[in-house]
């Protein structure tokens, strides 16, 4: 069942409910983290409020709770729901305010977890693969905001979701401004080329994924080269395999890229390989 609990409160989805004049509405002025359930316990949570606690510190943001204790609500509620395999939505945001800009009209700021699940494509994608398309809209500058902050304002990533849907893609890939692939639409991007792993580096302009540092690791695990280096297009269409991390996606293979295929198509040894370890991982 899905449960919320808001600032202390737990409530179900049809009674959960923030004010219209919270800022992380009105300005998406806060942050947020996704969290994977396996087995009914939370996965890699340390990993996942370290960031989020850095995000908020990162804009200015105190968290209304220690993290300590955010931990031991989100074990708390994964019980309540009755999640044994599911997703968590933590969200803090700057807090009910008014209609200006400034920060300091909102005294406390709002914290939020949300118990449920998620899919993001069909299982059959997983053995498949996905079809995916480059996005015309780039990625935001990492100047303007660091990339490693995970903010509530993701537009520009569901504009260029939404040139693959109107192209009837999978997923996306979204471009920095020089060109060089960044990420999916909320994703890190992988492939391989004669044994080895390459995966755009951090400080290029994309969000430092805890799944994508977890495969680093599995990679090393399984005797392979991994570099981190910035890659273009052409690296994903001459690549070997292509694949897809992040918490909701978990691993995903890449069928094809702006219609041209990807290696042999659909799942490859070392993409299968590296899906199997990471299964294994989330059932220790």
């Amino acid at each position: 069942m899905s449960l919320i609990w808001i600032n202390g409160q737990w409530y179900d989805r049809d009674s959960a409910k923030i004010s219209v004049y919270d800022h992380g509405l009105l300005y998406g002025d806060g942050v947020f983290e996704g969290m994977r359930v396996y087995g009914g316990r939370p996965f890699r949570m340390a990993e996942h409020l370290d960031r989020l606690y850095d995000s908020a510190k990162a804009i200015w943001l105190t968290v209304p709770i220690g993290q300590e204790e955010m931990g031991r609500v989100t074990v708390e509620g994964v019980a309540k729901a009755g999640i044994t395999e599911g997703y968590l939505r933590h969200i803090v945001t700057r807090g009910m305010g008014d209609l200006g800009l400034d920060p300091r009209s909102c005294p406390s700021p709002t914290a939020i977890i949300i118990f449920d699940t998620i899919r993001i494509w069909p299982a059959e994608r997983y053995e498949k693969g996905l079809s995916m398309i480059g996005a015309a809209t780039p990625m935001p500058s990492r100047e303007t905001l660091s990339p490693r902050v995970k903010s509530l304002n993701y537009l520009p990533h569901i504009m260029a979701k939404l040139e693959g849907i109107q192209a009837q893609m999978d997923e996306v890939l979204m471009l920095d401004r020089s060109g060089y692939v960044a990420e999916a639409s909320g994703m890190n991007i992988f492939i391989v080329r004669r044994g080895v792993v390459t995966t755009p580096p951090a400080w290029t302009g994309i969000l430092r994924g805890v799944t994508r540092d977890l495969v680093i690791d599995l990679v090393a695990e399984a005797g392979l080269t991994m570099r981190e280096e910035p890659i273009n297009r052409y690296d994903i269409y001459t690549a070997d395999e292509a694949f897809l991390t992040g918490t909701a996606a978990e691993i995903a293979p890449i069928r094809s890229l702006d219609g041209r295929q990807v290696g042999a198509g659909p799942v490859g040894p070392v993409t299968r390989d590296l899906m199997n370890r990471f299964k294994a991982l989330t059932r220790q």
